[in-house]
């Protein structure tokens, strides 16, 4: 019996920057009284409040079991009974000199590929502190153009080939750091060893348990995803292609437990 479920969230619970459809925030509350569940993903702690945090309406005793991680794992937060709000574990931050030299590169690959030419919504590049993000349309897009906007993040690489030209070539000028394809259009860059099966190991070690007690879902479990290193680990992955193949998953296992 599996005592942690962890999630990825774009892609997986959400589209793409979207809210958690009701369905998801529901199930996601029945399967606290069981599971401590824990949600790891590239985005920033704000895209969780946004996302998640918002569409869920719990008691404290659930809330508390919630384990929360933006940018990759690089970053943790449990909810704080005595303040009531979210409180930040540890955070994995890069320097100054880090981000210069990941953001540069990034810049000339990019530009090296001829992809930056395009009309885009907010920063391209965004500093999450102890993750770099790039996102082929901005970071915005969803924010300013709702649903036409996850429609053309959906379009933009379908087979994820263009994202994973751009790894391919951004990881070996980065060897000192993890690159990895992310959301639907985003490359994340966080430090070495710093990523979803870091994110794994610190709540399975906070919580005095294993890799065999978690059950992770994620939509980038492929090689060279942000989701395989929780794979490559050896912790049993279900691989999902979006929130409803989730939703059908999470139904099946409250039947049983």
């Amino acid at each position: 019996m599996k005592k942690i479920i962890a999630f990825d969230l774009d892609g997986t619970l959400a589209p793409s920057k979207s809210e958690v459809p009701d369905r998801i925030a529901e199930l996601l509350g029945e399967l606290l009284e069981y599971f401590h569940i824990c949600v790891i993903s590239g985005g920033k702690y704000e895209q969780f409040e946004n996302q998640l945090l918002s569409k869920l309406k719990l008691e404290e005793e659930r809330l508390n079991k919630l384990h929360i991680m933006p940018t990759c794992g690089t970053r943790y937060y449990l909810h704080s009974s005595h303040s009531k709000g979210w409180e930040m574990i540890y955070s994995e931050d890069f320097t100054d000199k880090q981000k210069e030299k990941i953001i540069s590169t990034t810049k000339s690959v990019v530009h090296s590929l001829g992809l930056d030419n395009v009309k885009v919504y907010g920063e391209q590049i965004e500093d999450r502190g102890s993750q770099i993000s790039w996102s082929a349309l901005g970071q915005d897009i969803v924010d300013e153009l709702g649903e036409e906007g996850v429609k053309q993040k959906e379009a933009w690489d379908p087979d994820n080939s263009r994202k994973e030209q751009i790894r391919d070539m951004l990881a070996p000028l980065l060897p000192e750091f993890e690159v990895r394809t992310g959301g639907t259009t985003t490359i994340d860059i966080t430090k070495k060893g710093i990523d979803k099966a870091y994110g794994m190991k610190k709540i399975a070690e906070r919580l005095n348990m294993t890799k065999e007690d978690i059950l992770f879902f994620g939509d980038k479990l492929q090689e060279g995803g942000n989701d395989y290193p929780v794979k490559a680990m050896g912790i049993d992955s279900l691989e999902v292609s979006d929130w409803q193949d989730t939703a059908f998953a999470l139904e099946a296992m409250l039947h049983i437990v």
